[in-house]
């Protein structure tokens, strides 16, 4: 008990090395000490990758508006919400030229997220102070120092409002890349309510693990429509990584893109049973970042 009050209150000086500081956070949040010299589970890696891992295009491909231009590119504007207006400050904000329904987002971290259903219900006083607290919040200190949002740029997107008939939530897609290949997708549905969680691989068969919070079903739910294509989508986008979240929703068969993640969870929730945080940690081969080739092809 001392021990997680001492983290507690370490995990809060976030000047610290960041090779020291994901070790202490890492051991808050999961009981376990964090071998970055030699990882093994798959929250082990997401910490080196943290650390070591750094390509400059991550800090755009984690932006949710700088991201649209790589999508756009690798597999087409289809697949791109429609695009209200981006604002680069948070006085730009110009809620009058918005339609009845769109949702306000935070291109520069996650959780920054406002869904206007009925805009004559939305308290524009409140909402402005909000933008001007997303444009003063860097997710890299925010969270666990991670690397990828440290020099990402603050916009604030307005998007197309999405529905899915019978659903007061869209169902979330997250397929889990590995090495450029889809190994498991994992489906949140009614989040912010009755939250479940389901795993299926690639022949959309259940898997018997779950991760996180969220209630575990152990039956299986059908796939949407175009259900395979999304997988040949989410390889398409992560090619170039040695692990990435690929997530999709998919409307009747409708594919829209929401977003690239290479820390799922700031690599702090872990899968259970435990056994998987292993099995799943051999899925993510770590780059030689000692090796010109792979450098020069990818960093």
């Amino acid at each position: 008990m001392l021990k997680k009050l001492f983290y507690g209150l370490l995990k809060k000086l976030k000047f610290l090395p960041q090779h020291l500081y994901v070790k202490i956070y890492y051991e808050y949040y999961t009981g376990k000490k964090l071998n970055l010299e030699d990882p093994k589970e798959f929250n082990e890696k997401v910490q080196w990758l943290k650390v070591h891992y750094r390509p400059k295009i991550l800090n755009k491909l984690v932006n949710k508006y700088e991201v649209r231009e790589y999508v756009r590119e690798k597999i087409g504007p289809e697949y791109l919400n429609n695009l209200l207006a981006v604002y680069r400050n948070a006085s730009a904000v110009d809620l009058d030229t918005l339609p009845d329904r769109f949702v306000l987002k935070a291109a520069h971290g996650y959780g920054f997220n406002l869904i206007v259903p009925q805009k004559s219900k939305l308290n524009s006083g409140k909402a402005r102070y909000l933008f001007h607290k997303w444009f003063l919040r860097n997710q890299y200190y925010r969270g666990g120092l991670e690397w990828a949002y440290k020099d990402s740029t603050p916009y604030i997107v307005a998007e197309e409002f999405l529905e899915e008939p019978g659903k007061n939530v869209l169902d979330d897609y997250k397929i889990y890349c590995f090495g450029g290949k889809a190994k498991f997708v994992q489906v949140d549905r009614d989040r912010g309510g009755d939250h479940h969680k389901y795993f299926f691989d690639r022949q959309w068969c259940l898997m018997p693990f779950s991760k996180g919070v969220g209630k575990v079903s152990k039956e299986a739910i059908a796939p949407p429509e175009n259900w395979e294509k999304m997988f040949e989508l989410a390889e398409k986008l992560a090619d170039k990584f040695p692990f990435v979240r690929v997530d999709f929703y998919n409307l009747s068969g409708r594919i829209i893109f929401g977003e690239m993640t290479f820390y799922p969870g700031d690599g702090r929730q872990e899968f259970y049973p435990d056994i998987y945080n292993r099995i799943i940690g051999d899925y993510l081969e770590l780059p030689d970042l000692g090796d010109r080739e792979y450098i020069k092809q990818y960093g």
